[in-house]
Order: structure tokens, then sequence, then C-alpha cells
């Protein structure tokens, strides 16, 4: 009877759907202000110098960004956060290392049309998708000019944005439902690159002889658009990029990719610092203090016990932590975990400790479910970020810390 009742529904839904697309369906973003939305995407890379292998890696791209002004025409400037981490395969059963982070401002109008200043690196891939004035129905096909803008610096000391134009090819494929019941309309985006330096041969010297002359390459992406918020719900890609550079040199990157978007509160607010606190003398834990940052809600577990020169937890740490994961629970933003050490031997024993201390307070709350392995991420700050003095004992015990934070960024 229950399986007869959803067909039932089911049919009832595609049927409504179809006739209201009869017209078709108008497409575009929908920016509000204040509006808060994370994209998480992994990307499996493999990397060919002169046509020979060199690297494989998976990579994690983390963006925020939100809504900071509204315009009257739907446009949006938007505020993100970029932070990509890298990890080569041969360890690929690390936690996530918290890597470089850019910010950027851009503006967007509701077809997806970017306005961005060359300040910005990021995002690398501008104006897809974009939506054309009309109405649209599955079947329909449309272009429209994109833009890979790529950060240079430190490969080709290219100190702005090295853009390569393209043109997307849009079809509007269909419609489906997805498990959360949300209506998604599924598009394809191809787009092949040909883009060549306008560098003059009398311009070619030592400092432009390594620089790319020609780059070139594809994407393949199936998006899964959410007309209702206005926004990319996820998105597969295949995607090959080459770089051939004046001394002749191929450099290769091909892969596949992924990526969710999902809304997100803001979760370091008065309130939840009250709650935490709160929480925390109810059971009793001592040398944890909780703060608010830009990043969002930390708690500091300080005088954290390993044993000795070690990352392996003590036992009554274990315990402590159990009590704070079930804490953690209540939330459901990405945590960050980083990891300190007080001023003792050498700076990059240091450095190495801290790391592997974090490491391993996040694959405890891994494995006690508090987060998935690609909502967690590590970092080590050694003894670079005191918040005691380094002469006494008791200020080191301080330093000797580890801290959780509950990210809003």
């Amino acid at each position: 009877m229950k399986k007869i009742i959803i067909s039932i529904l089911t049919a009832i839904f595609f049927n409504n759907l179809i006739f209201s697309q009869e017209d078709g369906v108008l497409f575009r973003f929908k920016h509000k202000l204040n509006d808060s939305t994370k994209i998480l995407s992994c990307v499996d890379e493999k990397v060919y110098l002169n046509n020979r292998f060199v690297n494989h890696a998976k990579i994690i791209n983390r963006i925020t960004s939100t809504v900071t002004e509204e315009s009257e025409d739907g446009s949006g400037t938007i505020e993100a956060n970029f932070m990509t981490t890298e990890t080569n395969s041969s360890v690929y059963n690390q936690t996530n290392t918290w890597g470089e982070e850019f910010f950027s401002k851009f503006k967007r109008n509701p077809q997806g049309i970017y306005t961005i200043s060359d300040e910005y690196f990021m995002p690398t891939v501008r104006d897809v998708p974009v939506f054309p004035e009309k109405k649209l129905k599955p079947g329909d096909r449309w272009t429209s000019e994109g833009t890979e803008a790529h950060d240079l610096r430190r490969s080709f000391n290219i100190l702005k944005p090295y853009k390569v134009p393209f043109t997307a090819r849009y079809e509007y494929l269909h419609d489906e439902l997805s498990p959360e019941g949300k209506n998604l309309s599924v598009i394809k985006c191809t787009y092949s690159m040909y883009f060549k330096n306008p560098y003059k041969p009398q311009e070619i010297n030592s400092e432009t002889f390594n620089l790319p002359e020609i780059t070139m390459g594809y994407s393949n992406q199936k998006i899964w658009w959410d007309n209702e918020k206005g926004m990319i719900d996820h998105y597969t890609e295949e995607f090959e990029i080459t770089i051939m550079t004046f001394s002749k040199d191929n450099i290769k990157f091909s892969g596949k990719a992924d990526a969710k978007v999902t809304s997100f509160q803001r979760e370091g607010t008065n309130e939840n610092l009250e709650k935490l606190n709160s929480a925390i003398e109810n059971l009793g834990l001592h040398d944890i203090d909780v703060k608010q940052n830009e990043k969002g809600l930390t708690i500091s577990l300080e005088n954290i016990q390993f044993e000795a020169d070690s990352a392996i937890l003590l036992k009554t740490e274990k315990e402590k932590i159990f009590k704070i994961a079930e804490l953690l629970k209540s939330f459901s933003n990405d945590l960050l975990i980083t990891g300190h050490t007080a001023e003792r031997g050498t700076e990059k024993s240091r450095q190495e400790l801290s790391e592997q201390r974090a490491s391993t307070v996040a694959e405890f709350l891994i494995n006690l479910g508090v987060r998935k392995k690609e909502n967690i991420f590590t970092q080590g700050k050694g003894s670079s970020e005191p918040v005691a003095s380094n002469l006494t004992e008791d200020g080191r015990k301080k330093n000797r810390r580890v801290e959780i934070t509950i990210m809003d960024k």
C-alpha cells in the first residue's frame, strides 16, 4: 500500500512539473542579503610534465561566501573565503591539512555574470553557469562566454590572474527529484580552451622564456540546479588543462571533481558561547576555554596530556574529548583542529609535534562520528602563538594546547 501511494505522489509531482514547464523556466541566481553558503569540492588530479607522470593528488577546495550587498536589479556583492588543501597519493589516509587561504570580493548578476577586480585570484572558473534572458525547456541549448583565471604567481611569477577565455555550451537536460525531495534541473556545460599568449617573438627573452605560450584544455560538467534557491546544488566535472611554455615544456593536469553547495548559519554567536561554557561547567571539565574569533567559535583544551614527546593521547584526555565530542554534535559547521606546543625542542620538532597532535584529536573525533573526514581540517602552529609566558610551568601548560574551532568561514 505504501509503495502504491509513493508511486501516485511521484506521478502527481512530475505531472505538475511538466504542466508548470509548458511555458519554460526562467533560471536566475538569487542574492539575498546575509545569505551564506559553503562549497566543498573534491578533486582527483594527475599531473604530467613533458608526458611523464609526476604527481597524483587529492585536492579539497572549501569556499564559504556571504552576500554583503543586494542590488535592485537582483545582483549581489559577495565576499568569499577560499581554502585549498592538497594530499599526495602516498599519504591519502592523513587528515585534511588546512591549506592556503584567499579572500575574494565580486559582484554577480542574476544571470551569473561576474564583475571582479584583478586583485582577486579566486574563483578560478568565472561566469559558469550563465543563463539566457528567455525561459528554458528541457532540450534547449545556449552558449555564453566564460573565463578561467589561473593563479600563476608561484610557478611563473605572473602577478595578476592569468585569464583564459572560452565559450561554454549548455543544454538543459531534464528535471529530477533529489533524495531530499528537492526539484533539481540538470544542466550540461562543456567548453574547450585554446589561448595563445600575445607576446611577440622579439619580446621573448630570458625573463619570458619559461612563461606560458599556449594554454588549452576542456571541461565537461553536469550541474544540478536548484531554481527555488537560485543556486547550484551540486556538480561533477571531468577536466584537462595543458600549459605549453615558450621553452617548450608541457605541463598537463587532468582529473575529475565533484562539489556540493550547502547553506549554513553562523554558529559563533553569544548565545552559543554561553551555551558551550555552561555545558562545559556542568560536565566538570577543567582547563578549557571557549572564545569567539573571526573564524567562529573556538574551544581551547589547555594542558592537554599526551605521552611524553608524542601524539598519543592519555586515557584521561580521551575521556575529556569524548565529552567535548558530544557537545560538538549539536553544531553542524566544519571543524578546524589546531595544535600548539610550548617552547621546547627545535622549531621543526615543535611544528611537527603540533601537527601530529592536531591530527590525533581530529581522527578521534572522526571515529566518534562527530564529523565526516571531509568536514574536519587540521593545522599545527608549533610554539608560534603562545597565550602565556614560556618561562613558567603554568604558562607552558597553557601554551601546550589543542584548539577546536567551529568554523563560520
